[in-house]
């Protein structure tokens, strides 16, 4: 009976063994959830199909709950690869040293949050914030992101000269971008601040209904969204893992996975692209 039991054991370590090593040798990475799940799981299901492909090792998606834990899991090791805000990968790579900013969206070294407003508020598009906005009720993204809510906090700071807590009557965070335009579009807020990507796409494509909310103001250009890999994938999948990578994701042309980023195409990016978030982030003190 001992020897029967020590045998299972043994084949029970061997098969958690056996497990593990698997788990190595599949390259896994996440995405910040920015919007709705459904759309990010048909996004990030094609980049998983068309890195296996391109990299000739198993790859595997694996979606997280809130921007936090997509940083927590890049410091873990449970992801070597992540689709982050400009705010989120500034946290990760402080967090993982050797870590890379390696490629981000045509479109991201010049992005922008736009400010939305229901349409019963009256108020119309402006080209500097006014006082109008005072004392309503306003709703960022995600408390993390760098388009819901670190940008768009330092420029209403930047006007108001004082936290959005102290202009508006009720300051919330809706999790994502989507939301932010379902709550505003309902009226639940009546302002709220938005990727400038995911209003545009929402608009082409009549999610959103521009009778019920509108943009007033946009913010000026800053880096956003990138590629970040650990800096270790070479020591774990092969010498000249990393690049790989990178010419694989500059190289993503397909137009209808390009489009559900959306994207035109990618481009390299550095660490040192995203010291304006940094700094930023740091004089609001979340970096803290």
């Amino acid at each position: 009976m001992l020897k029967k039991f020590i045998g299972l054991a043994t084949l029970a370590a061997a098969m958690q063994s056996y497990a593990l090593s698997a788990a190595a040798d599949t390259f896994v990475f996440t995405a910040i959830p920015d919007q709705d799940e459904t759309q990010l799981v048909e996004r990030f299901g094609a980049v998983e199909a068309y890195l296996e492909e391109q990299l000739d090792v198993d790859v595997r998606y694996v979606p997280v709950k809130s921007y936090a834990a997509a940083v927590s899991a890049f410091r873990n090791n449970q992801v070597q690869l992540a689709w982050f805000g400009g705010l989120s990968g500034v946290q990760a790579r402080r967090l993982v040293p050797g870590s890379e900013a390696i490629a981000q969206g045509a479109e991201d070294p010049e992005f922008q949050s736009y400010v939305i407003a229901n349409t019963s508020t009256g108020l119309e598009p402006m080209d500097e914030l006014s006082d109008d906005l005072r004392d309503m009720t306003f709703t960022f993204g995600s408390k993390g992101s760098t388009s819901g809510r670190l940008m768009p906090e330092f420029y209403l700071r930047e006007a108001y000269g004082e936290a959005p807590d102290e202009v508006f009557s009720r300051v919330g965070f809706s999790g994502n971008h989507t939301r932010t335009v379902r709550l505003v579009e309902a009226g639940t807020y009546q302002l709220g601040a938005v990727n400038f990507k995911v209003w545009e796409s929402g608009v082409e494509d009549g999610s959103i209904d521009t009778d019920k909310v509108q943009v007033i103001w946009e913010t000026p250009y800053y880096p956003d969204y990138q590629w970040t890999i650990r800096g270790d994938v070479n020591e774990r999948f092969g010498e000249g893992f990393k690049e790989k990578v990178t010419q694989a994701l500059l190289n993503m042309d397909d137009p209808d996975l390009l489009e559900r980023f959306p994207r035109s195409g990618f481009i390299p990016a550095s660490n040192e692209d995203y010291t304006p978030i940094e700094e930023t982030a740091e004089s609001l003190g979340l970096l803290n």
